[in-house]
């Protein structure tokens, strides 16, 4: 079988299309490239939905822990303290069997046990809870000398908040916000292995991996390769969440003329 065609039969096999039966000998590297490549789909799609839907309930959380009001602020400390105190396999292993046990009561809950859903649920939640807590301490750092200034030109509440508070916040957290995007694109691999069944063999990057492994006896192959992939997931993130960095600080002077004149200087 040529590259070529095992592109075509196992290329988007983690979606369950093409060949439903797995190689079970004379493994080759393009089917292990292809295979893993097709299960970083799923590790794509739950670190997209849960960093998307994530920075709403995150930005929510910042706010209610910010605020004076202990109706507000309660929900949102515990909310955060119990999702960063907590291990995210752990979390998966408690919510699949909680999903489980509602879905004994009412079968509508059935897709809560499926990755697609349940995971992406757990993910969601924790990824709101750890960036909800690196936004409310942006929110804590924004300087006074602006929020009196916008005071000064007559904003008061939402219009203040829109459009200096938020926008100050999030470029203070941004840096922070990254890396937790890196880390939940990483986090993504727990998930077929904390309970959530990988229905037909349509698993992730790391169950393709691991089968390689186990049939081969040879980790030092399936396992570079997979960590090669997330090599290249995160210098997409890095360079997206780079290009929105750019976009927040876009009324900053740029950096590189103030090294330049700095070196000038120094050569005087």
């Amino acid at each position: 079988m040529s590259c070529y065609e095992t592109l075509m039969d196992y290329g988007l096999r983690s979606l369950g299309y093409g060949e439903r039966l797995l190689p079970r000998s004379d493994f080759t590297l393009c089917q292990q490239f292809v295979l893993i490549g097709s299960g970083m789909i799923w590790n794509i799609y739950f670190g997209l939905v849960a960093l998307l839907s994530g920075f709403a309930l995150a930005t929510a959380l910042a706010v209610g822990k910010a605020a004076s009001s202990p109706w507000f602020r309660k929900p949102a400390e515990w909310v955060i303290f119990i999702f960063r105190g907590s291990p995210l396999f752990i979390q998966f292993f408690f919510a699949y069997f909680l999903f489980l046990s509602l879905k004994g009561q009412v079968p509508a809950f059935d897709a809560l046990t499926s990755a697609w859903l349940g995971a992406a649920l757990v993910l969601f939640l924790n990824t709101a809870a750890y960036s909800g807590e690196i936004f409310y301490g942006a929110l804590m750092s924004v300087p006074r000398g602006e929020v009196e200034a916008a005071d000064a030109y007559g904003l008061s509440g939402w219009a203040k908040f829109r459009r200096v508070v938020w926008p100050t916040t999030l470029r203070l957290a941004w840096p922070a916000y990254t890396n937790e995007a890196i880390f939940l694109f990483h986090a993504t691999t727990l998930v077929f292995f904390s309970g959530f069944p990988a229905s037909r063999q349509k698993g992730d990057a790391l169950y393709y991996a691991s089968y390689f492994a186990d049939k081969t006896f040879n980790p030092f192959v399936p396992y570079p390769i997979l960590a090669g992939y997330f090599v290249l997931l995160t210098l997409v993130v890095i360079a997206v969440m780079g290009l929105i960095g750019k976009r927040l600080n876009r009324h900053l002077p740029s950096a590189a003329p103030t090294r330049a004149k700095g070196f000038g200087m120094l050569m005087r």
